[in-house]
């Protein structure tokens, strides 16, 4: 029986997902989308009331109010969703990967029912478009300082035949002195900030530091906890931000290269 399944997958052809699918794709991220027309003050107050970890807020502009949703501090936990009476939404797509942290940021004018910030997308990404920005190889070094491992999990899966991280020039080497990009989960533990320290002072300039998930991005769900320092950016400089929790291999891939794009156009 056991036999009978291996020969089977064996002979079934191995899918690789297109960089055309892969790119800005977060399904199974569960990272909520607002629908601003749906949105009303009653609603905007019942999504702050069951948000764990303070991810939505209200916030005065020009003396109207209006609902504030930081993905650094989401933790995909559906909540908002079910409360929202179908102003949430799971989200399908997810253009805020790699960015810096203000734009993990987006504002809804309540009473007006729109999108105060509008959303920015990335450049459309074409395999030809990729393929010339990664035309030499990106060595990244993933430090984990205090993650619970899931988003780790997450970048483990980049390396397998599905998504296959390699084919864009990326690797993981094992020491950061080979490193152009330090890949930071977790909050920063009290007991591992000087390591975080040590760490980012070892890659050699210049250098890209992406700090990865929740946690990473803003402590999540361990934010005021007296066992961490905070975020990774409380330690070392960060120059993007990849939200979820965890984030998926799409968000992870669509992040690293949304960031290396942004560092070659300074």
């Amino acid at each position: 029986m056991i036999g009978d399944v291996i020969e089977q997958s064996l002979r079934q052809r191995s899918p690789l997902i297109p960089v055309e699918a892969l790119l800005g794709n977060c399904d199974g991220s569960r990272m909520p989308e607002i629908l601003a027309d749906r949105l009303t003050r009653d609603i905007a107050q019942k999504l702050i009331e069951v948000c764990p970890t303070s991810a939505l807020g209200i916030e005065e502009r020009e003396g109207r109010p209006c609902l504030r949703l930081s993905y650094g501090q989401c933790i995909g936990c559906g909540k908002c969703v079910e409360a929202s009476q179908g102003a949430a939404v799971v989200a399908k797509q997810f253009n805020r990967c790699g960015v810096a942290k203000e734009r993990t940021m987006l504002l809804w004018d309540i009473d007006g029912r729109v999108e105060v910030r509008a959303l920015v997308p990335s450049p459309e990404e074409a395999r030809g478009q990729i393929h010339s920005l990664l035309q030499r190889a990106l060595n990244v070094r993933q430090l984990d300082p205090g993650s619970c491992n899931g988003c780790e999990a997450e970048i483990t899966a980049l390396t397998n035949p599905y998504y296959d991280l390699e084919r864009f020039g990326i690797h993981f080497v094992a020491s950061p002195k080979h490193a152009d990009m330090l890949l930071v989960t977790g909050p920063v533990t009290r007991n591992m900030a000087d390591a975080v320290k040590a760490t980012y002072e070892a890659v050699p300039a210049p250098k890209l530091v992406v700090a990865v998930g929740a946690c990473g991005c803003s402590g999540g769900i361990f934010a005021g906890s007296h066992a961490i320092v905070g975020a990774v950016d409380a330690v070392i400089p960060v120059d993007a931000y990849i939200p979820g929790c965890p984030p998926t291999p799409a968000m992870l891939i669509t992040g690293i290269i949304e960031a290396l794009r942004r560092c070659i156009a300074k």
